[in-house]
């Protein structure tokens, strides 16, 4: 008999227990791992709804969920803010359909605007679909010259200027010269940085699975850093940001040239490029590595409302309000981006 149950924080015993299972099950992710539990309801103040089904003493499954109820951006429960990849794990389809039918139940009685799964496969053909998110993921091959000869020619260009320019890549062990990085690139962008201590509580959270790879120029000064998570045999670079200097150096190509190196030389075998909006500038960027766009299937259960949200930079609404960000002093805008960004997931 299969019964579900909700994993509350601190359950360290089951904890162990969820995570045992996100390695093994084919169809979870990083983001699926239980750490995220701590980082979602510790730094960012929300309720979460971990679900787990168990049968013969053994997890069978797991749908994690965080609540957020916002002024702003509305009432919605979501499987898994802050993440790119969620929805529900499971070892058999009507275990899967158990815990998404909880999390229909959950919503309901939290009274949200709308239930949302992040799934990287479709599973809802009758559901509201978000056509706006694709990911990037590529085979690692075994060696490192034939990962350069893999990229196209224009981009590999830009990856020997990095190298000409004697850049030079340094895993950092916090997130100091990350975060301002990240924080200035994407005040440039008109969007709040979310806070330094979300960062250091991955690190601390996720330990050696989360690292800081930082550029430098010959003199030293960081010049683009990325945030990564590796999973199984997998890495992932999730966050990033560089100097207005990076581009004319290089800076931001080599970085990713780096990684996709260094994890050949740890005999990973997936580059996972990550999330982009079609038609942007990253999702270009992307495809100029010789990466092949796969579409996500964000998924949506309304409820008191009419339509999917359109809670990103995309949204003609939020125009001005990225123009007036741009405007703003950085040091306030670091100051009051992590109330705005808390809700915005």
């Amino acid at each position: 008999m299969t019964t579900l149950h909700r994993l509350l924080l601190n359950d360290h015993a089951n904890a162990a227990r969820w995570d045992e299972f996100v390695i093994a099950c084919p169809k979870a992710t990083f983001f699926h791992r239980v750490g995220w539990q701590k980082i979602i309801t510790e730094v960012f103040g929300h309720d979460t709804y971990f679900l787990y089904a168990e049968s013969d003493g053994q997890i069978q499954g797991v749908l994690p969920l965080g609540h957020i109820h916002s002024w702003l951006f509305g009432n919605s429960l979501t499987g898994l803010p802050f993440t790119v990849y969620g929805g529900v794990a499971a070892s058999d389809p009507l275990v899967a359909d158990a815990l998404e039918q909880e999390a229909q139940k959950i919503a309901k009685n939290l009274g949200v605007a709308h239930l949302e799964l992040r799934n990287v496969h479709a599973r809802h053909t009758d559901w509201p679909t978000q056509d706006l998110y694709v990911t990037f993921r590529k085979e690692i091959l075994a060696n490192e010259e034939a990962n350069m000869l893999a990229i196209p020619r224009k981009q590999r260009a830009m990856v020997r200027k990095g190298i000409k320019n004697n850049l030079r890549s340094v895993v950092d062990p916090h997130v100091d010269r990350f975060f301002a990085l990240f924080a200035d690139n994407v005040h440039r962008h008109g969007t709040p940085a979310l806070p330094k201590k979300y960062f250091q509580a991955l690190m601390t959270v996720f330990g050696k699975d989360c690292e800081v790879l930082t550029v430098e120029a010959p003199d030293g000064r960081p010049l683009s850093s990325v945030l990564s998570f590796y999973f199984r045999d997998e890495v992932l670079p999730y966050y990033a940001g560089d100097d207005e200097s990076a581009r004319d150096l290089a800076a931001n190509d080599f970085k990713y040239w780096e990684l996709m190196r260094l994890a050949c030389a740890k005999e990973l075998k997936v580059f996972d490029y990550g999330r982009s909006k079609k038609g942007t500038g990253p999702y270009a960027f992307k495809k100029n590595w010789g990466f092949e766009p796969t579409p996500l299937y964000y998924e949506y259960c309304l409820y008191k409302r009419d339509a999917i949200p359109q809670n990103n930079p995309s949204n003609a609404k939020f125009k001005l309000l990225i123009e007036t960000w741009q405007r703003m002093p950085i040091g306030l805008a670091n100051w009051l981006g992590p109330f705005i960004v808390r809700n915005l997931a």
